[in-house]
């Protein structure tokens, strides 16, 4: 492990350097075990954060408090330490110039991290697909990759939730019909989209599109759970 980024107060991205990684998709993840001293091995998954193009290997984790793996992440990780690993996983959500657009990301939460995954492949790969990325969060200083999400050169939209400083321009409350209405392209362009976060926002999120008119098979999804796992 070569490095710990604070995101925000509960969030952290751990950056990796593994010389034998086979190489990822956007949008796949990695199933990460830890072993303690007894013997008990705990087991979570987590998002790629990193581009396939980037130099290293980044997950960004959410502590939850009570998780079995994140605390340990988030809190009590060294650079220098070690861990185990497998993957990469997954071929469903994931994204790459063959399968076009225009591109819908909508993520809640911790669930922009394999999406920001999408938008910087997007972006190394010099890709002309339109991308437009949708972001709940419940204040701005729970916002993941606020600094990077405002330059990156894509449309990014925020919907904040809960609170919201003075002065702020962007969108409030939670994503619903009318707020999808208003960002998503319209059914007839058939955008493919990817909707990623707590069970609860993609179940609405994935069924508010379609009954909106987009097409269910040009909507994938990734959830998880209280705890954190998929």
């Amino acid at each position: 492990m070569v490095e710990l980024v604070e995101e925000t107060a509960r969030v952290k991205t751990i950056v990796l350097d593994l010389p034998e990684w086979p190489g990822h998709r956007a949008g796949q993840h990695v199933d990460v075990r830890l072993t303690a001293e007894d013997g008990y091995q705990a087991q979570r998954s987590y998002s790629i954060a990193s581009a396939p193009e980037d130099d290293h290997l980044e997950l960004t984790v959410e502590r939850l408090d009570d998780g079995e793996v994140s605390p340990y992440l988030v809190d009590e990780l060294r650079a220098g330490d070690e861990l185990e690993l497998r993957g990469p996983i997954g071929g469903y959500f994931v994204w790459e110039e063959s399968l076009g657009g225009p591109l819908l990301l909508v993520g809640g939460g911790s669930g922009v991290v394999p999406l920001r995954a999408v938008v910087r492949h997007h972006a190394a790969t010099e890709s002309s697909v339109p991308v437009r990325l949708l972001y709940s969060a419940r204040a701005l200083d729970d916002v993941i990759y606020h600094d990077e999400l405002a330059r990156v050169g894509v449309d990014v939209r925020f919907t904040l939730t809960r609170e919201w400083p003075e002065g702020w321009s962007g969108y409030r409350g939670r994503i619903d019909a009318e707020l999808l209405g208003e960002v998503a392209w319209p059914p007839g362009e058939r955008p493919l989209v990817y909707v990623c976060g707590p069970t609860g926002f993609v179940e609405l999120a994935a069924g508010v599109l379609v009954e909106l008119g987009h097409d269910p098979g040009r909507i994938r999804t990734e959830r998880f759970g209280a705890t954190g796992g998929r």
